[in-house]
């Protein structure tokens, strides 16, 4: 008995040890430059219903059901979204616009695991008169999530889908 109890004791130990090694908290974010001027790749940035056009996470499911909600490209609006295991369930909120310059938003997951990230776009005007388009997500680790970010990284995870969307974004644009 008393060997369990040291093997229960070991164990809830470790998971204290891990819990306040694990990263608390993720920033990912990507850039790409796109050559057309910085309002009109704002104004395609702005809305929810273009993304789609864009979005690495359309093409993994084409199928995916979508449902907006408020005006498209303000302050309000949402898009709602029902996909495969892939791109789950979830939607997008946006949160704040400071037009031309940044656009940002709440990305509200539910399913494969509720959880809640906050996102944005930046646009900045380069010297080469071509729109430098940030792209990126941040949020809080929380607890066991958070142990299992000791053994996985969300910039890996998100990071290639944000270049392959900024990529497909350019190509877009610049037609």
């Amino acid at each position: 008995m008393t060997t369990v109890l040291y093997i229960i004791a070991g164990i809830v130990l470790l998971v204290l040890i891990l819990a306040m090694l694990a990263p608390k908290t993720y920033d990912v974010s990507r850039s790409i430059e796109i050559e057309k001027p910085k309002n009109e790749v704002f104004s395609v940035l702005r809305s929810l219903k273009r993304q789609d056009e864009w979005s690495p996470w359309a093409k993994k499911d084409p199928n995916m059901k979508k449902e907006f909600k408020g005006s498209d490209g303000e302050v309000g609006s949402i898009s709602y979204w029902l996909g495969n295991k892939e791109v789950g369930e979830g939607e997008q909120e946006i949160t704040k616009i400071i037009d031309g310059e940044r656009i940002e938003g709440e990305l509200r997951f539910l399913k494969p695991f509720k959880s809640e990230s906050d996102c944005y776009f930046e646009t900045d005007e380069t010297s080469n008169g071509k729109t430098k388009v940030t792209w990126g997500f941040s949020g809080k680790n929380k607890f066991p999530m958070s142990i299992m970010m000791l053994f996985m990284s969300m910039d890996k995870m998100v990071g290639k889908d944000f270049e392959e969307g900024l990529s497909s974004l350019k190509i877009l644009m610049e037609k």
